[in-house]
């Protein structure tokens, strides 16, 4: 996909009950607008907030100028491998993908038919999480489950943030002088949802997160990759029903289940204070983390740079530190004084004599989302 198409777009970010947006110039480095509505019960009045707010005159953003309106959807299944412009079959398409995304799509498709009627004469461009994701082999991607049955309920690894793993791949290997086809690169997005991929020559080949959003690594409120024996025995054992499990597993679990927190500064002030559980969960949390770093530098045999990035990424020098500690012998030395702090633009963090680079390179999902929609319609 080509990034340099200029334009101006604007970004939506459809939940259940909000919506972020963005209005992006790809000619110039900040956005030109940005909010969110919470809240929301019906998303036609959402977007017409939206548009009384980028409509006043002191808004910095000209409506009559966009390019196009491009939507982030969290689940484009193996029908949508690409950013595809949206008619009335493809809104149809990803309102039949929520069976694989409950949590997410019902609310992508709403924001997309009001959007659609608000702003009929500019093209709309659906950009999609698992898009980036959709160069995992065969056998990256199947699950050593009955095939009979995995082709028919769509069962397969399909990951996600792929928005955000693509664009800090390509900034890495920007920021190294080279091509994205002459590297291997580690991508960590580390916030309340966790991810990490393994991109090799500028491509993903693998993910930590699978079918859904829930595997892998640990996370704010999720659990991350579990026995799915634990399924069973808490149906068994404990009577939970599949929706009270359901829960548990991606609102109640990870560092709010472990610890009372979710958020990482209350994580590390619990550990101040003397907390046990939350000095196990940050341990949990940061060997997940590792451990997927030295699975992928494994998988792809070498290992040119580590990614962190995304709010924990960015921000948690702690996590960063005690997530490569122990991996010298892989050639990855992470150099403390560098580390330190929040960084809120690219820094290399590696040691001099590292032969991985490491780096804390900030993630612009909307600007990707932005870049990928005016491509589309260019």
């Amino acid at each position: 996909m080509a990034v340099n198409y200029e334009g101006i777009a604007l970004v939506l970010n459809c939940g259940s009950s909000s919506v972020k947006y963005q209005v992006v110039d790809t000619t110039k480095e900040e956005p030109l607008a940005s909010g969110i509505v919470e809240r929301v019960t019906d998303h036609g009045v959402a977007i017409h907030e939206i548009i009384d707010v980028l409509g006043k005159p002191d808004s910095g953003v000209d409506l009559s100028a966009l390019t196009v309106v491009g939507h982030r959807v969290v689940q484009g299944g193996e029908e949508f491998s690409a950013p595809t412009i949206i008619d009335d079959e493809v809104e149809r398409g990803i309102a039949k993908l929520s069976v694989l995304a409950p949590l997410h799509n019902p609310g992508h498709v709403a924001g997309i038919s009001a959007a659609r009627a608000q702003f009929p004469n500019i093209p709309h461009v659906a950009v999609f999480d698992t898009a980036f994701h959709t160069t995992l082999s065969e056998a990256a991607y199947t699950y050593p489950l009955d095939l009979r049955v995995a082709k028919e309920h769509g069962i397969r690894k399909y990951g996600f943030h792929g928005t955000s793993h693509g664009y800090v791949s390509r900034e890495c290997a920007a920021l190294m002088g080279k091509e994205p086809k002459d590297v291997n690169i580690i991508t960590l997005h580390l916030g309340n949802g966790a991810s990490a991929d393994a991109v090799q020559g500028g491509h993903a080949v693998d993910t930590s997160m699978g079918l859904t959003p829930l595997d892998g690594l640990m996370m704010g409120s999720r659990t991350g990759t579990i026995d799915p024996a634990v399924v069973f025995h808490l149906h068994r054992a404990a009577g939970m029903s599949i929706d009270e499990i359901d829960t548990l597993f991606n609102k109640q679990s990870g560092l709010l289940g472990m610890c009372g927190y979710s958020d990482l500064r209350d994580v590390h002030k619990a550990i101040d204070e003397g907390s046990h559980d939350a000095r196990l969960a940050l341990d949990v949390y940061t060997r997940r983390i590792k451990g997927y770093v030295g699975q992928y530098f494994a998988l792809m045999g070498s290992v040119d740079a580590i990614v962190f990035t995304a709010g924990v990424g960015e921000n948690d020098d702690v996590v960063r530190l005690e997530s490569l500690q122990g991996l010298e012998g892989l050639g990855i030395k992470i150099d403390e004084e560098k580390n330190a702090g929040r960084k809120k633009q690219a820094t290399l963090v590696s040691a001099d004599d590292s032969k991985v680079q490491i780096w804390v390179i900030p993630t612009d999902e909307e600007r990707e989302i932005a870049t990928q929609s005016i491509a589309a319609v260019s």
